[in-house]
């Protein structure tokens, strides 16, 4: 017996004790493999999965390092079946292999050919599979590559793809780090430029880091190694002007080389940034856009924001293995439960860095995250003991005693840049009205949106009331307050992405803060303490108050 932080349980779950002085760096060793479930105060579950075990497999971590670490930071001697059970499983990624054969194209092949029988009998994969070449080879056709991952990885066989890739249409991209039109001199950090070589070393696949990090950088690191007409894939149109702002000054493209593919504009240029809103929009049923992935020879496909992947998309990019594919997030977990159909079609997790690991290097800042608790008014409480099931989170997240609670935080940080964030526009037009402070929703128009947002960087409005489209691909860099109000139920990712907004270092060097107002004895707060499980595997601690903390002794009463 070690005495280490962590046991290890025969049903695959790791507690981790929280407040053992090993803590963090057995945290920091379990993270490429093991999935948080539960972070209550003093010990963390953590779940071993197959596709997190295959994921750690395809980043480099091989079943001897991932037994070394569960052994080194063990209390307790670890079962050994658990053992055995981890590098079986570990063992199953890569005994087929997707291969091109110079005779008979895309073929799959077998390590073990006992395998290869087993799965050719599937009847998940009919039609997918050709003529047997020999007993360890299979003909696939190439339209079915992606597919197949698919169905191999559901029957427990996750391929390894060596197929490579077709280079695409040639197009120069350089990075310009020697600055550019008067622009100052500048340098891919440290870990952007591992990220990239994990990335081209695998071919396709994900490269997770914190909002802040800068992952469009290694976005245009990528482009500049495939150095070839790239697709890049987004989630509103905001974010595809600021995509376009970063590589004109960060790269050799020019404005003339970079189209936009939106709601407003239909350009395709050897750089296209196309929304996933407008790719996934039907007219008589039929995704009238989605031929934008044919329209030209792209050399590298990026997805920005890959955990929102829309399901259209994910049908496409199955007919686009043979591009790169380059998946950029802050978080893999994806509410829908479809991270295998990432693993396979986009590809496995190539690098992830620890959010606290960059917050120690001063790329992102430190922030403290404090959850508020209100107390409903007895009217808001017989309505709600009252409604409909389905009714009740609405009601308790856009209780109207949060308001003067939003009004103290915001007064408890003069002179701080801050956001407002809300899930319902009900609820954020009363805070706006509120807070006198201007709203950003979906129905704001882009040319309005990018006004608010450049009038918030300058300084010439403190407070942003902002609803869902504030969760993604937002760069506000001076942000230091987010006040969360209400989200989509219990989604970790929306959390992940909130708390993002106000991550971006400071010029000062000071901290970020980050509040989630809550209603307590409602659902509003088990959701909340779902939200917050991915933060808490990152290493984010809540700090949890009451609102007369922050009011003082009585709350105010709203009619």
């Amino acid at each position: 017996m070690s005495g280490g932080p962590l046991i290890v349980q025969s049903d695959k779950t790791l507690l981790l004790e929280i407040d053992h002085p090993d803590a963090q760096v057995c945290r920091m060793a379990i993270a490429p493999f093991a999935e948080l479930e539960r972070s209550p105060e003093h010990v963390h579950t953590y779940r071993l999965t197959p596709l997190g075990l295959w994921n750690a497999r395809a980043a480099g971590h091989d079943a001897e390092a991932v037994v070394d670490a569960l052994i080194k930071y063990s209390r307790y001697p670890v079962p050994h079946a658990l053992l055995v059970d981890v590098a079986e499983t570990m063992d199953r990624y890569g005994r087929l292999q997707l291969a091109n054969d110079p005779a008979h194209g895309l073929v799959l092949r077998a390590l073990d050919r006992v395998v290869l029988i087993e799965v050719a009998k599937s009847k998940k994969l009919a039609g997918m599979l050709g003529a047997k070449i020999d007993d360890d080879t299979i003909a696939v056709h190439p339209s079915e590559r992606g597919r197949l991952k698919q169905a191999l990885l559901k029957l427990g066989w996750p391929a390894e793809d060596l197929a490579g890739y077709v280079d695409g249409e040639a197009h120069p991209i350089e990075l310009a780090e020697a600055g550019k039109d008067g622009g100052k001199p500048w340098t891919l950090r440290s870990y952007q430029r591992e990220a990239v070589e994990a990335f081209w070393a695998g071919g396709s696949g994900v490269v997770v880091l914190p909002c802040g990090a800068g992952k469009t950088l290694v976005g245009a690191a990528a482009m500049a190694e495939a150095k070839a007409t790239t697709l890049i894939l987004v989630t509103n149109t905001v974010a595809g002007r600021q995509w376009k702002r970063e590589l004109i000054a960060r790269t050799s493209l020019t404005e003339e080389e970079i189209g936009e593919y939106s709601g407003e504009r239909k350009e395709i240029r050897p750089v296209t940034i196309a929304t996933y809103q407008v790719l996934t929009s039907r007219r008589g049923g039929a995704f009238t856009h989605l031929d934008l992935f044919g329209a030209r020879d792209w050399g590298l496909v990026v997805y920005d924001e890959v955990h929102l992947l829309p399901a259209p998309i994910f049908r496409f990019t199955a007919d686009l293995q043979a591009r790169r594919r380059l998946g950029l997030t802050a978080t893999l977990v994806r509410e829908d439960g479809r991270e295998g159909d990432v693993f396979s079609l986009i590809g496995p997790k190539r690098y992830d860095a620890p959010w606290k690991d960059i917050e120690s290097q001063g790329w992102i800042a430190p922030a403290q995250c404090t959850e508020v608790r209100v107390t409903l008014t007895d009217a808001e409480r017989m309505s709600y003991a009252t409604a409909e099931a389905e009714e009740r989170y609405r009601m308790a997240a856009t209780a109207r005693t949060k308001l003067p609670v939003v009004k103290a935080l915001v007064e408890r940080h003069p002179g701080e840049q801050t956001l407002v964030i809300g899930g319902y526009i009900e609820q954020l037009h009363q805070l706006g009205e509120y807070l006198d402070a201007p709203i950003v929703q979906g129905s704001t128009t882009n040319k309005e949106r990018e006004r608010l947002f450049d009038a918030f960087r300058s300084g010439e409005i403190r407070t942003l009331v902002i609803s869902k489209v504030g969760n993604f691909s937002i760069d506000l860099p001076e942000a230091a307050v987010a006040i969360q109000v209400s989200g989509t139920f219990g989604s970790r990712q929306e959390e992940a992405q909130r708390l993002g907004r106000v991550l971006r270092p400071k010029a000062d060097g000071r901290q970020a803060h980050f509040y989630t107002v809550v209603s307590r004895d409602t659902i509003d707060t088990e959701y909340a303490a779902h939200r917050q499980r991915f933060l808490a595997e990152q290493g984010y601690a809540y700090t949890i108050v009451d609102a007369d903390d922050v009011l003082g002794p009585k709350l105010p009463t709203i009619d």
